[in-house]
């Protein structure tokens, strides 16, 4: 487990200007994220816009990922979706070499029941030739997985080793901490939680604004887990409105507007998202130059 520990990256997906994958931003962006070592990277998160992405896609994405990363970080693959069967297919087809983990977010739009989300991960386990992450994002999915789903499932589905905590919900974050098995690992899906988050027994992030400042804000996870607080809260202070401002038009829009000005990718994303307006880009890049 101690691959997942610090600083994961839910690395976006770069499109050219006719909204095809562009594979040489996609190399640059994995290069940026290693050199701002980052302790590992995961291809086909939510952040990498997944749902207007189709199957051969996101197949050419994986392959593509793990060719170029080549071992330099432990790797993370993204699957989901609201039909439990095709994503346990999808599992069991998966040329998972060179991967780690499965990163998994709970079913949307069904709004299964505590039941219902048990049963999916307990099915998709048992189908998944890796560890499973799973994902609780209760803003995309319209479904929590409470503290007891959690805690059920950690308990009864060994092949499931964590959870991307984006919930926001301290509270129910420090019920699982309390309560885990010793090897199941609590992770942070909240940029603005982090330090507090660690701070109760949290062991890393996947983050969003990992693409963008990945030395600066992996540095400041590392921080906190030595336990040094108030030297993490000022730099985390100091990124606070910048993160904010990621997430002000919705992500990946934000970050792909700083990478954008960064030079790393263009800030084309596809329908229903739009790109970033003029005013959140003048405000990114204000953010950009006081953040040195």
């Amino acid at each position: 487990m101690k691959k997942l520990l610090g600083t994961g990256v839910a690395l976006v997906t770069p499109f050219d200007n006719n909204l095809n994958v562009d594979y040489k931003a996609l190399e640059k962006l994995i290069d940026h994220c290693i050199k701002g070592k980052v302790e590992f990277l995961v291809s086909m998160g939510t952040t990498g816009e997944t749902p207007t992405l189709n199957k051969e896609e996101k197949s050419e994405i994986l392959a593509f990922t793990k060719a170029y990363v080549n071992k330099r970080v432990p790797l993370v693959a993204g699957f989901g979706g609201n039909d439990t069967k095709s994503i346990a297919k999808e599992l069991e087809e998966f040329d998972y070499k060179g991967y780690d983990y499965i990163l998994s977010a709970s079913p949307y739009y069904n709004k299964p029941s505590q039941e219902g989300i048990y049963q999916h991960y307990k099915y998709i386990a048992e189908a998944s030739p890796l560890p499973i992450i799973l994902y609780n994002v209760p803003g995309r999915t319209s479904s929590n997985i409470t503290s007891e789903t959690t805690l059920r499932i950690a308990q009864n589905a060994e092949n499931i080793i964590g959870i991307k905590e984006a919930s926001g919900n301290i509270d129910q974050m420090m019920k699982i901490i309390k309560n885990k098995p010793k090897n199941f690992v609590v992770l942070s899906g909240d940029d603005n939680l982090v330090p507090a988050q660690i701070a109760i027994g949290a062991e890393g992030v996947i983050s969003v604004i990992g693409n963008a400042l990945p030395l600066k804000f992996s540095e400041m996870v590392r921080t906190c887990l030595k336990g040094d607080f108030a030297a993490a809260r000022k730099e985390h202070l100091k990124m606070i409105d910048f993160i904010d401002l990621l997430f002000e038009e919705g992500n990946p829009v934000g970050v792909k507007s700083v990478l954008h000005l960064m030079g790393i990718c263009s800030d084309a994303v596809r329908l229903p998202i739009v790109k970033g307006t003029s005013g959140l880009r003048d405000k990114l890049k204000q953010e950009l130059i006081q953040l040195g």
